[in-house]
């Protein structure tokens, strides 16, 4: 059962000093501490595939920064047989429905300023490649006005500036969703902007793909951080208790990493799967209470579309009548989209859909690193930073830390 997590200290709750902090981030750079933990998870490995009759142990990690650390550092090509790390739906611009993008493009291209995420220029629509403007990117070199924005505060300032009507393209999982909520509930948004709200909860689409990988079930989780943050750890409990899928919200350090790595081995081991919070030194039980009473008082909880998966019940947020002024879709006509309306939204060929859901490894799409790369990116995992696909075409994820650890010796 779920349990509330202690902190880094042994105490709920507990928030380090500054110098505790730098001796924390001291110790999760030890060479040696990472060699002693890789030695315990090569141990406990076999003892847990036995346990649970299932050889590889797949463990989700489900945020697209924690995707990074274990490509960026090879922690693959430390993992015993027993375990394989899949990647999860972490990336909200990869998840984000090709029709919002499509929306963008027009506006940008009938003199609405479009303000968007850096991470969300490239992002394709629905349009053809050589055929049509299909991102942002494209319908700027057409002449669309679109600026790119840090952050929903930029978009105000710059509205401000200027009576030009204005659009932001808020996209994001529930670690942005307060930013956009904020300036909503002070009323500090100017009449000439408007917000496109696509934002997208993490825990239903957690759900969802556990549902997804039946046949070959995940066994751990490592669940997101930054998320947790604001959700607080509480968040995933549903995990532990209605799964019985060992769970660790964990930080970003590759020791981070491999610590909820081993967590997870030793609670399968031992068959007492639990839910346990290694990122104590940013995410307490009930995470940011103050910014989820801000979501709430902003936003209702909706179904809502997945790129490449359809809609998932309640995983959405949608403005509250209260604050129609600020809606695009309420201020320029334009229809939300709907399940009726839903068309399966990637381009031909593309396995991002499976990618998003740990079905597919990037490498498994025939269009990766060929029709498909950062620098001409076909679909929306190749798009973000922390879009999978991105990810293993930057640092080896396909089978080069590997080949290195093997030519080293040390796999």
């Amino acid at each position: 059962m779920a349990e509330q997590p202690a902190g880094m200290g042994g105490v709920p709750g507990y928030r380090p000093e500054a110098s505790v902090l730098r001796d924390i981030e001291s110790m999760l750079r030890s060479r040696s501490l990472v060699e002693r933990i890789v030695e315990k998870i090569k141990r406990l490995a076999p003892l847990a595939a036995r346990r649970v009759g299932q050889t590889p142990i797949k463990i989700m990690d489900f945020c697209g920064t924690h995707e990074y650390t274990v490509t960026h550092y090879g922690i693959r090509s430390l993992m015993p047989p027993e375990v394989e790390i899949v990647a999860g739906p972490g990336c909200p611009v990869c998840i984000t429905p090709a029709y919002y993008v499509d929306v963008m493009i027009k506006l940008s291209l009938e003199g609405v300023r479009v303000y968007t995420y850096g991470d969300a220029y490239k992002l394709p629509g629905s349009g053809r490649r050589g055929r049509d403007i299909r991102s942002l990117e494209e319908a700027r070199a057409a002449g669309g006005d679109v600026v790119v924005v840090y952050s929903v505060l930029d978009a105000i300032k710059m509205a401000r500036e200027d009576d030009k009507p204005g659009v932001f393209f808020a996209v994001g999982f529930e670690t942005t969703a307060p930013a956009t909520a904020s300036p909503v509930v002070a009323g500090i948004v100017p009449k000439n902007l408007a917000i496109l709200n696509v934002h997208r909860l993490t825990p239903p689409i957690m759900r969802y793909t556990f549902e997804t990988h039946r046949d070959n079930p995940i066994r751990g989780v490592i669940a997101p951080g930054h998320v947790s943050t604001i959700v607080g750890a509480k968040a995933w409990r549903f995990v532990v208790e209605e799964y019985g899928i060992p769970t660790v919200v964990a930080g970003f350090e590759p020791v981070d990493v491999l610590l909820a790595i081993l967590e997870i081995l030793r609670q399968l081991a031992e068959g007492k799967p639990r839910l346990v919070n290694e990122y104590s030194r940013a995410v307490t039980w009930e995470g940011n209470v103050k910014a989820q009473r801000m979501i709430e008082e902003c936003c209702e909880v909706v179904d809502a579309a997945w790129r490449g998966i359809g809609f998932v019940p309640r995983s959405g947020l949608a403005f509250r009548d209260k604050y129609r002024e600020v809606d695009a879709l309420h201020q320029y006509g334009i229809k939300e989209l709907t399940p009726e309306e839903w068309r399966y939204d990637l381009p031909p060929g593309c396995r991002c859909a499976e990618v998003t859901l740990g079905i597919a490894k990037p490498t498994d799409c025939p269009l990766f690193m060929k029709t498909c790369t950062p620098g001409t990116p076909y679909g929306p995992c190749m798009v973000s930073s922390e879009g999978a696909c991105a990810v293993w075409a930057r640092f080896g994820g396909g089978g080069l830390a590997e080949e290195i650890a093997r030519s080293l010796g040390i796999m």
